[in-house]
């Protein structure tokens, strides 16, 4: 999380286009806000620079050769790292955007996407918050109950909730905010009653449309 006002973020990108990439960090260099650390041109070769040099943030095309950006979500949660990641794609797929969330993503965002916007959600992600495409997010409601609340979210619900967003297990959300695994489990029941759903992703969805997260 970035804390210093007068600190620049510092961002990877991730992308097997080169043309794409170098149009996205010529985008970014525009701010002073952000830094560009570093460019890959696939998964494989991201968690590789990702071992020398993490950034702040991590912007990942959603389709790529050798491993995805969805594939190096997985691998990054699985290693326990939780750098936030803004996935870019060209396609506005409702399922690619579910895969990203159930991998563990904090954000997806269209590549035609404006430098205001872009910048506001880098800075969104380094700050632990999320970003959801509204057009995404317009097919995706279709099919869930955004009903209201049976009741209101406590802090720590909240702050279960946005570990759930960002793929973790209950374990590991135990460890991290030092709970046992049983009282995680409860609050993450509790959770579920609450936005009325039994599927921890559909909950991350509701959260996010109904602005909790």
């Amino acid at each position: 999380m970035i804390s210093k006002e007068n600190k620049k973020i510092n961002v990877a990108l991730v992308d097997d286009q080169e043309l794409v990439r170098q149009g996205v960090a010529g985008l970014l260099t525009l701010s002073e806000k952000i830094h560009i650390m570093w460019q890959a041109s696939d998964g494989e070769q991201a968690l590789e620079l990702i071992k020398e040099q993490q950034p702040d943030v991590l912007l990942l095309d959603i389709r790529m050769p050798k491993l995805s950006g969805i594939d190096v979500v997985k691998t990054l949660r699985a290693q326990g790292n939780t750098i936030p990641t803004l996935m870019l794609t060209t396609f506005d797929d409702s399922e690619l955007f579910m895969q990203s969330l159930q991998a563990g993503a904090n954000g997806f965002l269209l590549k035609d996407v404006s430098l205001e916007k872009l910048v506001n959600a880098v800075n969104t992600l380094a700050e632990g918050g999320f970003v959801a495409e509204p057009v995404v997010m317009k097919q995706l409601n279709k099919g869930i109950d955004i009903s209201p609340l049976s009741e209101k979210l406590s802090t720590k619900e909240q702050q279960i909730l946005k570990l759930m967003a960002g793929g973790f297990s209950n374990k590991e959300i135990a460890s991290s905010i030092f709970l046992a695994d049983g009282t995680v489990k409860n609050h993450v029941s509790n959770i579920l009653s609450k936005l009325n759903t039994r599927d921890r992703t559909r909950a991350v969805l509701i959260a996010l449309n109904q602005g909790i997260i």
